[in-house]
């Protein structure tokens, strides 16, 4: 879905992306499953048409001692201190066919763009139950495109807040998760998607070079449960342009918006190795 479609790679939006935290309890070693998710989002952040797409996504967890991948990501111990951990923060966006959306006739079709990188991820507060914690999120990815070639796209820093909470409203096993935040850019990722070079413009859609800098700011909140053989999610999440810095862009026509999906995963098989962990 990136933030443009910001995917948190979509198959990984589900697999990792839906948060919450629990009392340690014994749990296996490692976890594998399948699943499959429906997800309606914009062309790009900015436009006015909305796609709807299902995405097949692989279930993995591994709660190694030194490595783990979650819920909550793929990560290592790199401190000593579990209120504050190192993670792999990756991110996405789906292609988009320029014949078929009204602002972007007749230039070059938005290539598939995966971004990884570093985030450092800081517990700011947490219930002694640990219920309930606050995070502050400094994720900073690099996006290159992933067909016709690897190109560079740039660079996005997504700084957020985050609370999780666990049994929300009595709810036994569901997890709540509320992210807010600023989104920041380069100007070869906003150039990416908001620049009309010269050649492209037209009577209605003026030349338009596009700065790096700040990039509007996203709300998105998650549900999820884990069943004993079947994992459930589903988010929403709003997006706003106001202020930022290609809110001018011919190609923005929209400042606002809203997307969503809903996710199910299948755990198929799990390691007989039990290991206490905290979730």
């Amino acid at each position: 879905m990136s933030d443009y479609h910001r995917l948190s790679l979509a198959a990984l939006l589900f697999a990792c992306g839906c948060t919450g935290h629990a009392l340690a309890a014994e749990k296996p070693l490692w976890e594998l499953g399948a699943g499959i998710s429906a997800l309606s989002f914009p062309d790009y952040r900015g436009s006015d048409q909305t796609s709807v797409y299902g995405i097949p996504f692989p279930y993995l967890v591994y709660r190694g001692e030194f490595l783990k991948a979650d819920r909550h990501g793929i990560r290592g111990t790199f401190f000593g201190s579990d209120r504050i951990e190192l993670n792999l923060s990756l991110g996405a966006s789906l292609p988009v066919n320029s014949d078929d959306n009204r602002a972007r006739q007749g230039m070059p079709d938005l290539e598939p763009t995966v971004e990884l990188g570093p985030s450092l991820d800081l517990n700011l507060w947490r219930t002694a139950d640990r219920h309930t914690r606050l995070d502050l999120r400094l994720p900073l990815r690099t996006a290159i495109t992933v067909k016709g070639g690897m190109d560079d796209a740039g660079w996005v820093f997504s700084p957020r807040l985050n609370l999780d909470i666990t049994d929300v409203a009595g709810l036994a096993g569901w997890n709540m998760g509320l992210l807010a935040g600023p989104l920041v850019g380069s100007e070869r990722n906003h150039d990416y998607f908001y620049t009309v070079a010269p050649q492209y413009a037209t009577a209605g859609r003026p030349a338009f070079d596009a700065k790096g800098g700040y990039a509007g700011s996203q709300f998105m909140m998650t549900m999820s449960k884990r069943y004993p053989t079947y994992w459930l999610g589903a988010f929403v999440r709003w997006d706003s342009l106001a202020g930022a810095v290609f809110a001018d862009s011919p190609l923005v026509k929209s400042d606002d918006y809203f997307a969503a999906g809903v996710g199910i995963a299948w755990v198929l098989g799990e390691s007989s190795t039990r290991v206490e962990a905290v979730e």
